[in-house]
């Protein structure tokens, strides 16, 4: 990439700062500097000046508004917001009353809803530029953002208004709310994590930007076709969105491939790299509001979309060759297309590495020319302006870039550069699990990155000086910290690059936290010592996954509490106060109706996408989550079978379906989530959860005992009627594999019970809410090492009630035996990694328990304890203790 000074004038004006007007003003897309301001304003013709404050929204120095403005209107009264329905619907859509379906409704209410954010958003991005603090900026690869329009209605307090002024033009809020599709920016835990912090960032007014990609297709659309998962393309902006507001003016090219070389500068005669970058593409930004609750605090999410530099080839196209006319638009617009490319091949490994640095190059030089424009070369005060978090190791080549831009682009010494990156990075890590930390082979980032690889390499240089200082006689350690991996073929280990390039590393749950530093990162504990190892247990925005999602729970609650504007949403601690109603018979009655109520939205919700009916006055037992054999989401179809196998033993001895209730109360199993496209084990499980679904709820001998739904195409919309719909949720990952989950924490903030191993943050939300009141079973993360050493050396001990649920496998009972053998070898024969057979009977024994207690008196008190006790939970105590402990800011006054 080059230099700001550097870019065509024609993509460039965006990253020059622009110079006071003298005497005339030229007014800019980039806002003002605390210094302009003022000479901005006095520039203005007096009459240009009068013009804008009669008819606009909100004036240029209003930073503290005191009173609603007209916009604001649109969203506090219902004349408001029908004018601006009904404007919207005629003159941004060309429709008119007759021709209004539920689609332009959407449209029409979403724009409306829109428009009362963008004047927070603009003036809350002012008032950070003037107030000229310390700004986090969280890099994150996924943004599962969920539907945005319901979110903006509660986090703006307008939601029934909203409501009776669509009724009054003839719609249902529903109806309208289901029109929008869900951004599909993310896949897992992962994303729904950043976007519970961006949700938290902006009500607790701090500072903070997301940066992300955006991707015109997701990850996938699932569709289950025989059984099987299928990949389609998810069209989520196939009619746009009226929550992007593109912004084509700010382009950022990033180079790649080309060659490095060396430079002398003629009026100081010092040597320095450059960069001949190969190819250029450019970075467009495209930003979405995300707005806080019970504030005006209107943070930014900026997201990227990959544009050629020239579209189209004219010269190809009067040639005749009219595909490679467009080949330069088409390949550089695959790098933001898809989340995730599938990279079981080269090709693959090659674009998700391209699309990792294009999004951090952009964001860098984004950061950095934002910072330029405030404080030009005073690159001194850069960490006391800006932090940035690295959600995961995708954005890791962001440290590297930082310490080229300030290297080669800004002249800084070396060791100056990287005290300043360090200082500025912070890395969180999700996982540990060795080999699932990401590294790239050095060839591929030499060929795509031949900088950066150069850098790369300086870096695990000094830093190994520095550890052979320390260590003189431990060797081995130089190895075991390396960033490079050495083998075959060389790779770089992006989770020790992140480690040494950041001042702090977190972990997501105490258990994990304490795990990397005595597992996979324990020699970095001996080069840095422990206080650069600290927590920060997730947590979730209990705006969406409490008000949003279960609207009849947030209402009793807020009643329980004396909360009429729901403050409780801000401070979850004040859920304590509930536990008092533990004993209360009126509440605890209102309590099951309200679960009841949300078991009927998840019955009618797998009706529509499966066909299956399933009674609500049944255990519904739930499994949403990203398919992978770590969450044991076979053993969890395991045991389903092995049900069914005693089931039909009971019903062969000639015991009614009355008698065997009795025994087995009725049962509906229910999963969800997608398997990696290359990850064939994991397509697997869910081609047999499908298959063993198919001939249990068609098996009329059994009747409605046990029921098998496998939701298609999980999402946030999805989850948010999941959630507050279960009765039991399984989270049972191999002890210690799981870093910490939020899932858990989503069902348990709505009532639902959790079945699960002392992982993650199963440990937590025990201490929380008490043992007595969560169904824990399984060996522990210490035993684990010792149970895989005994299966691969002493080989596995398949316990019986496992092997009866082997047997009807390869009984052809389900399919094909030859597609399941691979997942039933894999423990059988293959060592079992994830212990399965060591932990079935416990899981088996762990269900029982809690079926004697579904239904009763007690089950409804434990419900409404895990509710009261998940206060730790919220998202806004992450971002509190991330702000205090590792980006050192303060939230901003309203």
């Amino acid at each position: 990439m080059t230099s700001p000074s550097e870019v065509p004038s024609e993509v460039g004006d965006y990253l020059t700062p622009s110079e006071l007007p003298k005497p005339k003003l030229k007014r800019t897309s980039t806002g003002f500097t605390p210094n302009q301001i003022l000479t901005y304003e006095a520039a203005i013709p007096e009459s240009a000046r009068n013009i804008w404050t009669k008819y606009s929204q909100l004036s240029l120095t209003d930073h503290q508004r005191s009173q609603p403005t007209k916009e604001h209107e649109v969203l506090t009264t219902k004349q408001g917001f029908e004018k601006a329905f009904v404007s919207h619907t005629e003159l941004t859509l060309a429709r008119n009353m007759y021709n209004c379906d539920e689609l332009a409704a959407y449209m029409a209410a979403a724009t409306t809803i829109r428009d009362g954010l963008v004047l927070d958003w603009g003036n809350t991005q002012q008032k950070q530029t003037i107030h000229d603090g310390k700004r986090v900026y969280y890099l994150s690869l996924e943004f599962l953002m969920g539907r945005a329009m319901d979110n903006a209605l509660i986090n703006l307090k307008c939601r029934d208004n909203t409501q009776e002024s669509l009724a009054e033009l003839g719609f249902s809020l529903e109806d309208i709310l289901n029109q929008e599709p869900d951004a599909a920016l993310g896949n897992g835990g992962l994303g729904r994590l950043a976007a519970c912090y961006v949700d938290s960032l902006s009500s607790k007014n701090y500072s903070g930007w997301g940066y992300g990609l955006n991707y015109q297709y997701g990850i996938f659309q699932q569709k289950i076709i025989d059984g099987y998962q299928v990949e389609f393309p998810d069209y989520w902006l196939r009619y746009s969105t009226p929550w992007e507001v593109d912004r084509k003016e700010i382009q950022i090219p990033v180079d790649f491939n080309g060659y490095v070389y060396e430079d002398v500068d003629p009026n100081t005669g010092k040597s320095h790299k450059v960069w001949s970058g190969g190819e250029r593409v450019l970075a467009v930004a495209a930003d979405y509001p995300i707005p806080g609750y019970n504030t005006q605090n209107t943070n930014n999410l900026r997201l990227w979309n990959a544009k050629p530099t020239n579209e189209f080839d004219f010269s190809k196209f009067n040639a005749g060759d009219y595909q490679q006319s467009v080949g330069s638009q088409q390949k550089a617009e695959a790098i933001t297309a898809v989340l995730y490319p599938n990279d079981n091949f080269e090709q693959g490994k090659l674009l998700r590495l391209t699309q990792q640095y294009f999004w951090v190059a952009a964001s860098l030089h984004d950061i950095v020319r934002r910072f330029k424009k405030m404080h030009k070369d005073n690159y001194a005060i850069f960490p006391d302006k800006v932090a940035i978090q690295l959600n995961d190791t995708h954005p890791t080549l962001a440290i590297v870039e930082l310490q080229r831009i300030l290297v080669d682009l800004e002249g800084l010494e070396w060791n100056t550069a990287w005290d300043i990156v360090t200082r500025v990075f912070a890395y969180t890590n999700h996982t540990v699990m060795a080999e699932a930390l990401e590294k790239w082979p050095v060839d591929i980032i030499g060929k795509l990155l031949p900088r950066h690889l150069e850098i790369i390499y300086d870096i695990n240089y000094y830093f190994l000086q520095d550890v052979q200082k320390k260590f003189p006689e431990d060797r081995d350690l130089l190895a075991s910290v390396s960033v490079i991996e050495e083998g075959q073929r060389k790779q770089v280990r992006m989770a020790y690059l992140a480690i040494i390039g950041s001042h702090k590393v977190n972990g997501v749950a105490e258990l994990h936290s304490e795990l990397i530093k005595t597992t996979i990162f324990k020699d970095f504990v001996k080069v840095f010592g422990p206080d650069k190892f600290t927590n920060v247990t997730n947590g979730i925005t209990p705006r969406r996954w409490l008000r949003q999602a279960n609207p009849e729970l947030a209402e009793l609650i807020s009643d329980l509490l004396n909360d009429p504007n729901y403050e409780y949403l801000t401070n979850l601690g004040q859920l304590k106060n509930i536990e008092r109603y533990a004993d209360n018979d009126k509440v605890l009655q209102r309590w099951n109706q309200i679960k009841f109520d949300n078991k009927q939205k998840l019955a009618q919700l797998a009706k529509d996408l499966t066909g299956v009916e399933i009674n609500p006055k049944y255990l519904f037992d739930v499994q949403v989550k990203r398919i992978h054999e770590y969450k044991r989401q076979q053993m969890n179809i395991f045991s389903v079978i092995y049900r069914y196998i005693k089931i039909k033993e009971l019903l062969s001895q000639g015991k009614s379906l009355a008698e065997v209730a009795k025994t087995f109360i009725p049962k509906v199993s229910i999963f969800g989530g997608k398997a990696a496209p290359g990850y064939y084990m994991a397509k697997t499980v869910i081609h047999l959860i499908n298959k063993v679904g198919d001939v249990i709820n068609n098996d009329k001998e059994i009747g409605d005992l046990l029921r098998v739904v496998f939701i298609p195409d999980y999402n946030v919309s999805k989850a948010e009627i999941i959630c507050p719909g279960s009765d039991i949720s399984n989270h049972i990952s191999t002890a210690g594999t799981e870093a910490s989950g939020t899932s858990n924490m989503k069902f348990a903030l709505n009532g639902g019970i959790i079945i699960g191993t002392v992982d993650g943050a199963n440990v937590e939300i025990t201490r929380e809410i008490g043992e007595e009141n969560i169904f824990l079973f399984g060996h522990l993360s210490e035993e684990v090492d010792d149970l895989r050493h005994n299966n691969n050396y002493k080989g596995v001990q398949v316990p019986k009630s496992l092997q009866q649920v082997f047997d009807l496998i390869y009984s052809g009972k389900f399919g094909n035996v030859d597609e399941f053998r691979p997942l039933i070898e894999s423990i059988a024969q293959h060592g079992d990694y994830y212990l399965v057979s060591n932990d079935f009977d416990m899981y088996l024994e762990a269900q029982q328990k809690l079926e004697k207690v579904y239904g009763t008196r007690r089950w409804t008190q434990m419900s409404v304890v895990s509710v009261a006790n998940m206060g730790f939970f919220s998202s806004d105590r992450c971002v509190d203790e991330y702000a205090e402990n590792i980006w050192n800011i303060e939230p901003l006054s309203q």
